[in-house]
């Protein structure tokens, strides 16, 4: 759907009916309508995922935004490793850009599949990830290898910079 002016759109969403409380909840706890919740969660949201709205970000330029979200964005769009590697690698000519897929692997499996991760980190990276810590742990190895000295940076900042 794309808009040409900034008229405002109804749009129909389906939610659970739980969702939708905590959207209640909130909104009466903030004082607050619950479409400005709605509001607020799409736009931050959205401001999260800006390089996926961008089609000459690709290759390790992205990885900021699948990284930033953690497992989440895989497991909810139920991202395996042939479609983040579409997504991430499409189009990306130049091999300094391009993620290895061992790399995309990893960060498809960070959700479900940990202790294979972690046995993998354990194997890639100098100082040995604690098991609880394997999203942090990834985190970095793919900052550092990809992007470089953005060990500590907020998610924000990393994408700005990439």
């Amino acid at each position: 759907m794309t808009m040409v002016d900034n008229k405002k759109q109804n749009v129909s969403v389906r939610m659970s009916g739980t969702d939708l409380k905590r959207i209640k909840d909130i909104a009466q706890r903030i004082n607050v309508r619950d479409s400005d919740v709605f509001r607020f969660a799409i736009k931050n949201t959205l401001a999260k995922l800006t390089p996926l709205n961008d089609s000459l970000v690709k290759g390790k330029d992205l990885l900021p935004v699948f990284v930033g979200n953690g497992s989440e964005l895989t497991n909810y769009f139920e991202l395996d490793t042939l479609r983040l590697e579409k997504i991430i690698n499409a189009g990306v000519d130049d091999p300094q850009k391009r993620v290895e897929r061992e790399d995309i692997e990893l960060l498809a499996m960070v959700g479900i599949q940990e202790n294979y991760v972690y046995m993998r980190l354990k194997q890639l990276l100098e100082k040995q990830p604690e098991q609880h810590a394997v999203n942090n742990a990834l985190k970095d190895y793919l900052l550092e290898k990809y992007i470089g000295g953005l060990r500590g940076m907020e998610v924000g900042e990393v994408a700005k910079s990439a």
